[in-house]
Parts: C-alpha cells; sequence; structure tokens
C-alpha cells in the first residue's frame, strides 16, 4: 500500500515537469528503474514547475486517440520518455524529437552541424543511441550529410515513428503509468 502510494505520488509530480527535464546530467546512471528517474527529477524542478497545471482526465484521453496528439503534448512527451526508458527505447523517441528540431533550423551552417550531429549519435553504426534501421536508409543518410537538407533524415523519421507507434504507444497506453496518471486525474477532477 505505501509503495502504490509513493508510485501515484511520483506519476502524479511527473505531470509537472518541463520536456526540457527529461535530459538526464551525465554522472545519472543510465540503468535506473523509471521511478528512480522521476526522483531524480522531481529533486530538482523548481517550485514554479510544481505550480503548474497537469494533465486533464480529457487531455489523457486525446493522448489515447492517436500518438500525435500525446507527442504535441509537453506532459505527454515526458510520460511517453519515462515509459520508453523503462522499456529500453529512449532512443527512438529522442531520435523523432531531434528530427522534429532539425526542421527549424534557418542557418545552414547550423542544419550541417546539427544534421552531422543526429547522425553520430543515432544513425551511424555503434553508436551511442544507435536507432533500428535498415542499410538501405542508413546509407542514404549518409550521403546526404554532403549537403544536407531539412528532410536528410525524413524516411529514417517515419520508421522510428511508425515502429514507435506500433509498439511502443500500445504499450504505453496499457501501462501502469499511464493508468496512474489517468487515475491522478480523475481524483483531482473529483477534488476539484
Amino acid at each position: 500500500m505505501r509503495e502504490a502510494a509513493a508510485h501515484l505520488r511520483e506519476t502524479v509530480c511527473l505531470t509537472t515537469l518541463k520536456a526540457s527535464d527529461i535530459q538526464m546530467d551525465k554522472k545519472t546512471k543510465k540503468n535506473k528503474s523509471w521511478r528512480a528517474q522521476l526522483s531524480y527529477l522531481l529533486k530538482n524542478s523548481t517550485s514554479q514547475r510544481k505550480r503548474s497545471t497537469t494533465p486533464t482526465e480529457d487531455e489523457l484521453d486525446q493522448w489515447a486517440e492517436s500518438m500525435d496528439t500525446l507527442l504535441s503534448s509537453r506532459y505527454g512527451r515526458i510520460a511517453f520518455h519515462v515509459f520508453m526508458k523503462s522499456e529500453f527505447c529512449e532512443e527512438n523517441l529522442e531520435f523523432w524529437i531531434a528530427c522534429e528540431d532539425l526542421r527549424q533550423i534557418k542557418s545552414p551552417t547550423k542544419l550541417r552541424s546539427r544534421a552531422r550531429g543526429i547522425y553520430e549519435q543515432f544513425v551511424k553504426c555503434e553508436s551511442p543511441k544507435e536507432v533500428n534501421l535498415d542499410f538501405f536508409t542508413r546509407d542514404a543518410i549518409e550521403q546526404s550529410l554532403h549537403n544536407p537538407s531539412l528532410s536528410c533524415f525524413s524516411s529514417a523519421q517515419t520508421k522510428v515513428y511508425s515502429l514507435m507507434e506500433n509498439n511502443c504507444y500500445p504499450r504505453f497506453l496499457l501501462s501502469s503509468l499511464y493508468s496512474d496518471l489517468r487515475s491522478a486525474a480523475v481524483q483531482k477532477e473529483r477534488h476539484s
């Protein structure tokens, strides 16, 4: 009972974090459980973040309608990232976010640098957060790095998105994390 209450408290507090809080410092061990990660993030969150609103029951219902809705929500991205980290596949979401951020770059110099960084971190064989891509997609990206464009990762991003949508997203909706977030939202609305 005590563990369930702590789990619920951590889950409710999760919703007050910023998307930028997803990244943990390098000293934090990579294989910590998602509960330990939440505790770490909670200790380092500011009181201003604690005052921000949490997702409503309606918002959580919308997350269940499509992965696009989940990913467009600040809290949805955080919750999905925490879940994917617990499933040891967070590199897929991080790659997808990096590709989305790349599309916003205007400067050709920054574009070239950021494209190279994404390749080194996620696409290159034996990279630290290598995503699962076929040889042809990986090779096409490598060739496009000579003159990168805003869409040089589009094919790979689509494949990774599809993988998340068909595998991780359904498991997220069935997870205890999502269930606890829903319960907390329902409970909060009853007390309001």
